[in-house]
């Protein structure tokens, strides 16, 4: 029995669920928004909202805690530059989640994964590093 064992385990090993999870936060923070199945979405949230306050808190520790998970240097950059300007007077609730129906092959429950300020043709400059 699971009693009192949070998380889904998404039918995968811990490491192969780990990793999934950083990939998907990563890149979650880099485009603002993907789409993937509404589990995986739910799993992604927790965390993507963790890597937002820790940029809000803004100090040393809050970044490196953000490069153990995150790992991309650029991404960091991103998430402690323009992304903690545009959520410092928001109190949580940083993401959305939009469910936009079934998967045609295995009917899989699918949804959109943004970023509440998300804009369809904000244009991002290039990082050059």
């Amino acid at each position: 029995m699971r009693h009192k064992k949070a998380g889904r385990r998404l039918g995968r090993t811990t490491s192969h669920r780990l990793a999934m999870v950083r990939n998907m936060v990563t890149s979650l923070l880099e485009h603002e928004r993907i789409v993937t199945t509404t589990p995986k979405a739910k799993e992604v949230r927790k965390v993507a909202e963790k890597m937002i306050t820790l940029a809000k808190r803004g100090d040393l520790h809050a970044r490196r805690q953000a490069l153990s998970f995150v790992r991309d240097k650029n991404v960091v950059a991103k998430l402690f530059g323009p992304l903690k300007d545009e959520y410092m007077n928001r109190n949580g609730g940083y993401t959305r989640i939009i469910r936009t129906g079934n998967r045609i092959g295995d009917a899989a429950s699918m949804a959109i994964l943004e970023m509440v300020n998300y804009t369809e043709g904000k244009v991002t400059a290039p990082s050059g590093n």
